[in-house]
């Protein structure tokens, strides 16, 4: 069985990409690394050099996040994978982590899309399992006042009482490490490329949520230097707010009866 694995790039830290590669590439499993860069040049092009299972992909067009992953997905299709983990530059591992979650995902023909626990670098829990968001949930977790109110809402939504071993099926999961059933992806479609970026792994948990599992996964864990910045950048946030207006124009703003329902049906897992 062959499994593929991608990393869109732009402008990337080489010291960072490396880190990025040799954890996904340190799995008995035969893998393809599809290395997509949006960067206008093609110096890390000499990564493909290192190892024969690297595939590198230039592509100054840069469609963003998502168009740029369709892009590997799309060969890895061809190429008659059935899994396929979506992998972000600035995540990394000691253990096989790929090899674990393939043979869960494996187990279980319902899961279209699995994430690990996901940690800060100096080993804190990131809260990115979520269920799915409202546009008051957005305005929420960016003006994060009155305290105590936000304190009850960012608890619930982010699933934050959870057990942290307990596995789950979650509505969102992140793109940031994201394996995907490749089957299940056929069905359901790949990354909508009107998000440049931001909000489109949220849109792709959605719609792979109605159909199958979305299963967040805490037996293995990864690193990920989490940056926010849309919190930090003018031009980022400008984006964030883009994507967000295309999010609920196709989902629904205010009154979404389904994305009630599965809150609720999500929210029931823990009682």
């Amino acid at each position: 069985m062959i499994i593929t694995a991608s990393i869109v790039l732009y402008n990337t830290v080489s010291a960072e990409l490396l880190k990025a590669i040799d954890s996904v590439l340190k799995t008995d499993i035969a893998i393809k690394l599809y290395l997509i860069d949006n960067s206008l040049s093609d110096d890390l092009k000499v990564f493909q050099e290192k190892d024969s299972r690297i595939i590198y992909i230039h592509n100054p067009s840069n469609p963003g996040f998502g168009g740029a992953h369709n892009i590997a997905i799309n060969e890895a299709i061809q190429l008659d994978s059935k899994f396929h983990f979506i992998v972000n530059p600035d995540i990394y591992f000691e253990e096989d982590v790929v090899s674990v979650m393939i043979e869960y995902m494996e187990k279980d023909i319902s899961i279209g899309m699995m994430m690990p626990q996901i940690l800060n670098e100096d080993g804190s829990i990131q809260n990115l399992p979520k269920l799915l968001p409202s546009p008051f949930s957005i305005l929420k977790r960016k003006i994060k006042k009155p305290a105590k109110a936000y304190q009850k809402f960012i608890n619930e939504y982010e699933l934050r009482e959870v057990s942290k071993d307990f596995i789950y099926n979650a509505p969102v999961l992140s793109g940031c490490f994201t394996l995907l059933n490749l089957d299940a992806v056929k069905k359901v479609g790949m990354y909508d490329d009107q998000f440049f970026m931001y909000f489109e792994d949220w849109d792709l948990s959605r719609r792979m949520h109605l159909k199958y599992k979305t299963i967040y996964f805490p037996r293995v864990s990864v690193y990920h230097g989490y940056d926010s910045g849309a919190n930090k950048s003018s031009k980022l946030f400008k984006i964030f707010v883009r994507s967000a207006i295309t999010y609920f124009n196709k989902w629904g703003w205010f009154f979404d009866s389904e994305r009630e329902k599965i809150n609720k049906e999500a929210l029931s897992q823990f009682k």
